[in-house]
């Protein structure tokens, strides 16, 4: 099973993100998914990741990261200097949590809300589950 980023489809941050995730990814590690959409809400289902969970997810290898956990499991799989940040797990993940908790709470204010979820160009939309 491919590791799959569930992240949140009406988010212009996520959205990016995912973009940039997939310029780093050129061996296709992640695939992704909304967590708006019925896949999406099926996998949360099936990991028993609760509602109220503001949080990108990854799950891979029948596990789920959260938070700042699945940031820089994603940054481990990336090309170039960016797997350098998984470095960054040394730093307990109440504080690293904090950080990624002020972005996660603000990503709408300073990033902006879609009112759908993005449709994958056709050179990208076998990475969407």
């Amino acid at each position: 099973m491919p590791a799959i980023i569930l992240f949140d489809g009406e988010c212009n941050f996520c959205d990016a993100s995912v973009q940039f995730i997939i310029k780093r990814d050129p061996k296709g590690y992640f695939q992704f998914a909304a967590q708006q959409s019925d896949i999406g809400l099926t996998l949360k289902r099936q990991y028993a990741v609760h509602d109220t969970l503001d949080s990108i997810l990854v799950i891979d290898q029948h596990k789920v990261y959260n938070s700042s956990d699945a940031a820089l499991h994603i940054s481990k799989h990336l090309n170039g200097l960016w797997s350098f940040l998984y470095m960054l797990r040394v730093i307990p993940k109440s504080i690293r949590d904090v950080v990624y908790k002020f972005i996660a709470k603000n990503r709408y204010a300073w990033f902006g809300k879609k009112d759908s979820c993005m449709i994958p160009s056709p050179e990208i939309r076998n990475r969407f589950l």
